[in-house]
């Protein structure tokens, strides 16, 4: 595995982001509306959003009445989400940090009600990033707090077809995308109950995901 390789798509999301402002889209995933309720029907209020490229779904929670602390680390990735909460009259709601996830989180344990991640885990991070990163993860979260996160899944088309850069990593396209079994979803869930793992899309791939739903123990 070459981590140099790894570690430049930093900066080909940077400029990604700078030169297609709008690359997923203005309107909020599907996966932020099911996240949602399952954050209203939890009672949390406060979350944080790891990777929140252009805030489209930073937005939409912040619209709904959630406080939300949204981490991404590339400089142009912050400069949107704050460009698009301003201009929704939001920042109240929000507030953004440029940081790189790999180095930990910048929060005091038990900070937030719940996280969401959506398909930020499966980018270029090798298995023991993520299981140091969700270890973060859990620590910042309250006992009872939320995680809900989506990865792509090997049952994706672009499963195993491009560049093999290690473990499940593969690179299309400039991108690389770290798949998930169901297997990994179970080892990488120590210290949280699975509260639920199910199949989605998104695309026009499409893209075919799983949608993971986690509480903290204890």
């Amino acid at each position: 595995m070459d981590k140099d390789v790894l570690d430049k798509q930093c900066t080909h999301w940077d400029d990604t982001l700078s030169n297609m402002p709008d690359m997923f889209g203005k309107e909020e995933s599907e996966t932020a509306q099911k996240a949602l309720e399952v954050f209203q029907q939890e009672g949390i209020t406060r979350i944080l959003e790891l990777g929140g490229g252009q805030g489209r779904d930073t937005v939409f929670f912040a619209q709904n009445g959630m406080y939300v602390d949204v981490i991404d680390y590339t400089e142009n990735g912050v400069r949107i989400i704050d460009e698009n909460t301003e201009k929704a009259c939001l920042k109240d709601h929000v507030s953004s940090l440029c940081h790189d996830m790999r180095k930990g989180l910048p929060y005091e344990e038990g900070s937030f009600d719940g996280c969401y991640a959506h398909q930020v885990l499966c980018m270029a991070l090798t298995t023991a990033e993520l299981e140091f990163l969700i270890g973060e993860v859990r620590r910042v979260l309250r006992p009872g707090g939320v995680f809900i996160y989506t990865v792509r899944n090997t049952d994706d088309a672009h499963f195993q077809q491009g560049i093999h850069r290690g473990e499940d990593l593969y690179e299309k396209n400039g991108f690389i995308v770290h798949y998930f079994s169901r297997e990994k979803i179970e080892i990488l869930a120590r210290g949280f109950d699975i509260m639920g793992v199910g199949p989605s899309e998104e695309g026009r791939l499409p893209r075919r995901l799983f949608r993971v739903t986690l509480k903290k123990t204890g």
